[in-house]
């Protein structure tokens, strides 16, 4: 007889979220004394604007906010994300389609929980955050995968979507800027791939966490706002974690029709119940308060894309495509693979990432924890300073 598994498959099967990992093995070096410069997680080096933490101190002191409130979230938050969904998505909605989440990272769960029945398929543009296929797998879901190279800018095309449908496909992934790569849907893109989706009947997932942080006067256009008809067939996800640098702060939500939400909030009321009162209430701020702070972060991030970009592109073998939001890059490093550096002859980008974070004490994410091998992810969100030292020993390692 069989002995059982000590825990189920599915959770067995779930592999640890790539960015941390390298993230965590940098920072474990750093407290043994190895000056690693990281470019692994997506977290702004900034401290929350100083309004925001007024709000939450405030509240804080407040004795309403020690007790319950409701699961989907605060009245007034979700007035806020009303606002904001109106104002940068163009999609007028009521407070009952709206669910505050722990994160973004809540949402994207509970979206694909919500959607998906067992071998449902999503259609998946790749590269694609790391978190993605998991949550698709643990709703039960058949994550799909559709690669754009950097030859195309890492942005998919509607011949490529409908080459990969099948009478299974229930939902695409829709993200602009996207992470890993920063690319940006052009607006008559979004919109081709938008009423395709609506003229088979798709469900969409657009992740908007990244819309405020663009460049080059490109607005990351709303899928929703670029076809109207999707609306009913649309979650939007979103949060404050990177535009208010609030990463840790940990509030997210989903916003869409009305049966979902209330399939989704039935299911958050088992889950999790309510997001920390605090941080709604800092949440509220950031949203309702003077965006300043916002735009100089944005600069900052500006000045830092420009900076990378034409640091890894000094680097013969590195192609690094301009990306127009977020605050990623993606560079194709097949041009190092196969050749000898400092006696180590890397043919992934795996054993690329650790030769680097051994030689030079740089740690990035390969891409392999994003679809294909042969590419890396870097975050500019860190200091202009450690940015600029992390490119000079790249380029001292691949031109010795």
């Amino acid at each position: 007889m069989t002995e059982p598994t000590r825990i189920s498959h599915r959770i067995a099967s779930i592999a640890e979220s790539a960015t941390l990992k390298v993230d965590s093995k940098a920072k474990a070096l750093q407290a043994q004394g190895r000056p690693v410069i990281s470019y692994a997680a997506g977290e702004p080096d900034f401290a929350t604007p100083a309004h925001i933490v007024e709000a939450a101190s405030r509240a804080v002191l407040d004795p309403k906010n020690y007790k319950y409130t409701p699961a989907v979230g605060l009245p007034e938050l979700r007035e806020a994300i009303a606002a904001k969904t109106l104002r940068d998505s163009g999609l007028e909605v009521s407070t009952s389609q709206i669910i505050v989440t722990n994160g973004g990272k809540q949402a994207v769960y509970q979206s694909f929980a919500t959607l998906l029945d067992p071998g449902d398929e999503v259609l998946l543009p790749t590269p694609y955050w790391t978190t993605y296929p998991e949550a698709i797998r643990l709703a039960g879901g058949v994550p799909v995968d559709v690669f754009a190279g950097s030859e195309q800018n890492y942005l998919v095309t509607v011949e490529q979507l409908e080459a990969a449908r099948t009478d299974r496909t229930k939902v695409l992934l829709f993200v602009s800027p996207s992470n890993p790569t920063g690319a940006v849907y052009s607006p008559e893109q979004t919109k081709e791939i938008g009423e395709w989706a609506e003229s088979h009947g798709l469900w969409v997932i657009s992740d908007e966490i990244y819309q405020n942080l663009t460049y080059d006067g490109v607005r990351a256009l709303s899928i929703v706002e670029a076809v109207p008809a999707l609306a009913d067939r649309t979650i939007l996800v979103n949060g404050v974690a990177k535009t208010y640098a609030m990463t840790g702060w940990r509030v997210g939500w989903m916003v869409g029709p009305a049966d979902a939400i209330k399939g989704a909030a039935n299911l958050q009321s088992h889950l999790s119940s309510n997001v920390s009162n605090i941080s709604q209430k800092a949440a509220i701020e950031a949203l309702n308060g003077p965006q300043d702070a916002v735009e100089e972060m944005r600069l900052a991030f500006d000045r830092r894309r420009k900076a990378i970009v034409a640091g890894l592109n000094a680097i013969d073998g590195i192609v690094c495509p301009t990306p127009e939001g977020a605050f990623y890059v993606y560079p194709d490093v097949t041009g190092l693979l196969g050749r000898s550096w400092g006696g180590v002859t890397p043919t992934t980008s795996l054993e690329l990432a650790d030769l680097i974070l051994d030689q030079a004490e740089v740690a990035a994410v390969p891409g392999e924890a994003f679809g294909p091998s042969g590419f890396l992810r870097l975050s500019y969100a860190l200091g202009d300073e450690p940015l600029a030292e992390g490119i000079a020993r790249l380029q001292k390692l691949f031109t010795s």
